[in-house]
């Protein structure tokens, strides 16, 4: 399981700087309705350099990161969030409670059933669970053309997140609902686009663990020859994004 792949979890930290400015940012709409019930204290785990996290502090929140990554966690510190580092499984809550546990792009690390319950123990009756991931799709011609990249150039990444070929899985949902500690699961979804030039998208590439984790020469020449792609459609892509919600509220 995913969760258990240390050494593709460990690749993001290779250059959390890049990662920082890359990844792209979460939908002002999801941190809307996430605020709605006003919380104060927010865990944020797998809080990677914070980019999920400034955006609840940003709101007047209290927030907390757990990263497992030291080189990930110095970036969000960097950007004034508190990090404990240690893997969500692994992190003493010393005796805190939380409102609102978001984890932005990082669930899926965690232990899906240990998770929910780890997650139960330290939310407050009635607090909320919140897990969400952006998922990326091309445009018709755009993903024809990656694909004749890919295929010649990296053919193990042909179903790559960075493609839009993996779909929404249930974020978890099902192993939230069998825990017990919470009310039924609910999965939201925020569609919105980006355009990227060639540079921005060649450089949010490598931060994909599945990318990161090719030899250096190989990288390098994916990187060419989608950059190369890029320039002959125009010098840019437009990504329609669609984040997935996945949230629970902990029974009273």
């Amino acid at each position: 399981m995913i969760h258990e792949d240390r050494r593709r979890a460990g690749s993001f930290g290779e250059d959390a700087a890049q990662y920082d400015r890359a990844r792209p940012s979460y939908p002002s709409k999801l941190v809307d309705d996430l605020m709605a019930e006003l919380p104060q204290r927010v865990l944020d785990v797998g809080c990677g350099t914070g980019i999920a996290g400034r955006l609840f502090a940003a709101r007047g929140c209290d927030v907390l990161g757990v990263e497992p990554d030291p080189r990930m966690a110095e970036m969000a510190r960097a950007h004034r969030l508190a990090v404990d580092v240690s893997t969500f499984e692994q992190w003493d809550p010393k005796g805190r409670s939380f409102d609102l546990l978001i984890s932005g792009q990082a669930w899926h690390w965690v232990d899906p059933l240990r998770g929910p319950a780890k997650a139960a123990g330290i939310l407050a009756p009635g607090g909320r669970l919140a897990a969400f991931w952006n998922y990326g799709t091309h445009e018709a011609d755009v993903l024809a053309a990656f694909d004749r990249v890919y295929e010649s150039v990296a053919p193990e990444l042909r179903e790559a997140y960075a493609l839009g070929k993996l779909p929404p899985d249930d974020g978890g949902r099902k192993a939230i609902d069998a825990d017990g500690h919470y009310e039924r699961a609910e999965v939201h979804f925020y569609t919105w686009r980006r355009q990227y030039t060639r540079d921005a998208w060649l450089d949010q590439l490598p931060t994909h663990s599945d990318h990161r984790l090719l030899a250096p020469k190989r990288l390098a020449a994916l990187l060419d020859t989608v950059g190369d792609t890029i320039d002959a459609l125009g010098g840019s892509i437009v990504v329609s994004y669609r984040t997935q919600l996945v949230t629970a509220r902990r029974h009273l």
